[in-house]
């Protein structure tokens, strides 16, 4: 999982923008447990008091600090991901593939797109379209090496967002890959043009979302908290039930896990 409880409790605190002392007077919780809360000591009776003010649910909220819940494994005919390590952490990319015509796509690169590419090779793919979630580094650092190893293809991305060489679009443009169609949806606040690719054709739908949202966490408003929430549940959270959702970090999910176990969405529980 990409995010303990205390990354889940800090982004919450900085999007709502809410100090230490102003949520000891909202929940009586004083500042120094909310600062051991910070730095991954658990106190569940406290940590359920910080919750409701900061818009989270108390229950999943506890669950992600207990560990008692991670998504079912993913393998979908036309799906993979890929990890490759940014500093402390790791970032994914993915392919999509219409198993029918070969044709394929790239989600990002992350730092290192080796292994995405030994696959394009061993499954004798032909890789056309390379789709950028976000312009963040760790997202896009490999970008060179797909494009010498696949000289044709073409670079799209949210107009909104800047990178050098890139086709850009407006949110809404769909795009062919194959027999698969490729409808893009804005999830902005993470990034000013975040965009969500939606991929309809495998044997089930496919939301690739960077950064707007992770396996029982968010990435976090970084332009807006906001925009972020509102985005997610407009462009994410309308998705059916087992649509699957592929982030930036962490472990592929599905849109009714997120309803029942991500704690920034307290609506759905």
């Amino acid at each position: 999982m990409e995010d303990n409880f205390e990354d889940i409790l800090g982004k919450a605190m900085r999007g709502n923008g809410i100090p230490d002392g102003i949520l000891e007077f909202l929940t009586g919780v004083p500042e120094a447990t909310i600062q051991n809360l910070k730095d991954g000591a658990l106190d569940e009776a406290s940590l359920r008091k910080l919750a409701a003010p900061l818009g989270l649910d108390s229950n999943t909220l506890i669950e992600r600090a207990l560990g008692t819940w991670t998504p079912e494994a993913v393998s979908i005919n036309g799906l993979g991901q890929f990890n490759t390590p940014f500093d402390d952490m790791t970032v994914n990319f993915y392919l999509i593939w219409d198993p029918a015509s070969k044709e394929a796509a790239i989600f990002d690169t992350g730092t290192d797109a080796s292994e995405g590419l030994k696959v394009v090779d061993e499954l004798g793919l032909t890789l056309t379209h390379m789709f950028i979630s976000h312009s963040h580094l760790d997202h896009i650092e490999d970008r060179e090496t797909v494009e010498k190893h696949s000289p044709g293809i073409k670079t799209f991305v949210n107009a909104l967002e800047a990178v050098e060489g890139a086709e850009r679009f407006l949110a809404g443009k769909t795009f062919q890959l194959g027999g698969l169609t490729i409808e893009t949806r804005l999830t902005k606040g993470h990034s000013p043009g975040g965009t969500t690719y939606v991929v309809q054709g495998l044997e089930k739908p496919v939301a690739i979302v960077g950064d707007a949202l992770f396996a029982q966490s968010m990435g976090g408003g970084m332009i807006s908290h906001g925009d972020a929430l509102a985005t997610n549940r407009s462009e994410i959270f309308t998705l059916s039930d087992d649509t699957v959702i592929c982030p930036g970090h962490g472990p592929m999910t599905t849109v009714g896990e997120e309803k029942a176990h991500n704690p920034f969405f307290p609506e759905f529980k």
